[in-house]
C-alpha cells in the first residue's frame, strides 16, 4: 500500500489510514508512516515494557516493536498480521496490528475532539473521532502511547536546566497546541525560560482567531510577535496557520516556528514552502528556546 500520498500544502488536510484491533477500527496520520510490513518474528527484549514485544532488523536498521493490543488493553497479539512502521519524534517504531483497510483523506475540521465522558485529558490515548460509512474511526495518540511506555521519549524539560541563567522577556508569544499536556508543558518551559508573555491556544483555527481579532484592534504587535505552533491540531493544522500568517501582508514577518513531532525530511519541505522560520522535533524543548532566543534577537523582537 502506498503510503507515502501527498498533499498540497496548508489545505489543512490529512490522510487517516484506518487499520483493526480486536474488531475495531482506528486511525494513524499517514505522514508518521514510514512503511507497512507483514508480521515478522521479533527478538524478546528482557524486564521490558508489557507493551513491547521485542525487536528485529528490516535493512539494518533496529526497530522497537508495540505491542498496540495490550497497550490499549485488548489482550496480546497473535504472531500474525502487520507491523506499521513509524517515525516520529526522531524514532523508529513499528506497531503490530491485525489488518488494514485502506486510507481516507479528511479535514481537520471533520474530526471531532473525544468529549470528557470517554476520556480525560491526561489519560486519553485518543485524538480525535472521524465518522466513514456509518463507522467511527478513532485516531490513537501516538505519542502518548509511546511516551506511556518510555517517559523519556516526551519532552525533555531537564534541558532547560542546561541554559544557565535567565533573564525575563516581555516578547508576546502565541502557541497553538491541542494536547492539554504538553500545551501547559511548552507554556511552563518557556516561562522557566523568562519568556512570561504567552497567549496559549488549543489549535491553529483559535490562534488565528487571536491574529485577526489583534489585527482588527490594531494591538498585533502588542500581542503577538513570534508564534510556535504544532503540525496536528483539530479545525486548523499548524501548516495551514502557517500558510495563512505568511501570505498576509499584515502578518508575514511574524516569525513562525513549527514545533511537532512530525518534523522528519519531508514535512520539513513543507514547513520550509510555506515560510516556517524553524521547525523541530517535539523532544528538544531546550533547542525551542535557544529558537526563539536567536529570532528574538536577530528579529530584535523585544524593541
Amino acid at each position: 500500500m502506498d503510503t507515502k500520498i501527498l498533499l498540497e500544502n496548508g489545505t489543512n488536510e490529512l490522510e487517516i489510514l484506518e487499520f483493526t484491533l480486536a474488531g475495531n477500527s482506528y486511525g494513524i496520520n499517514v505522514a508518521k508512516i514510514r512503511e507497512i510490513i507483514t508480521y515478522q518474528n521479533v527478538t524478546p527484549v528482557p524486564n521490558s515494557h508489557p507493551s513491547i514485544e521485542g525487536i528485529f532488523m528490516p535493512r539494518d536498521v533496529m526497530i522497537t516493536a508495540i505491542d498496540l493490543k495490550n497497550c490499549l488493553g485488548r489482550g496480546e497479539a497473535e504472531p500474525k498480521g502487520l507491523f506499521i512502521v513509524t517515525n516520529f519524534n526522531k524514532l523508529d517504531i513499528a506497531f503490530h496490528v491485525e489488518a488494514v483497510l485502506g486510507i481516507h483523506r479528511v479535514s481537520w475540521r471533520d474530526i471531532i475532539k473525544p468529549d470528557a465522558t470517554i476520556s480525560t485529558t491526561d489519560e486519553s490515548v485518543s485524538t480525535g473521532i472521524i465518522k466513514k460509512n456509518d463507522k467511527l474511526i478513532i485516531i490513537l495518540d501516538f505519542e502518548k502511547i509511546v511516551a506511556d511506555i518510555n517517559p523519556e521519549t516526551g519532552l525533555k524539560v531537564s534541558e532547560l536546566n542546561e541554559l544557565g541563567p535567565r533573564t525575563r522577556s516581555s516578547v508576546p508569544i502565541l502557541i497553538a497546541e491541542d494536547s492539554p499536556l504538553l500545551n501547559k508543558l511548552i507554556v511552563d518551559s518557556l516561562k522557566k525560560a523568562g519568556y512570561d508573555n504567552l497567549i496559549h491556544t488549543e489549535n491553529g483555527q483559535k490562534a488565528y482567531d487571536v491574529i485577526n481579532q489583534c489585527k482588527n484592534d490594531g494591538t498585533l504587535d502588542e500581542h503577538v510577535r513570534c508564534i510556535i505552533t504544532d503540525i496536528e491540531m483539530p479545525e486548523m493544522d499548524g501548516h495551514r496557520l502557517t500558510k495563512l500568517v505568511k501570505t498576509d501582508d499584515a502578518t508575514s514577518h511574524i516569525p513562525v516556528v513549527i514545533f511537532s513531532s512530525l518534523v522528519n525530511d519531508e514535512m520539513r519541505k513543507k514547513g520550509e514552502a510555506l515560510g516556517a522560520d524553524a521547525q523541530l522535533s517535539k523532544p528538544e524543548i531546550g533547542n525551542l528556546v535557544r529558537i526563539v532566543d536567536n529570532l528574538v534577537k536577530e528579529r530584535h523582537l523585544d524593541k
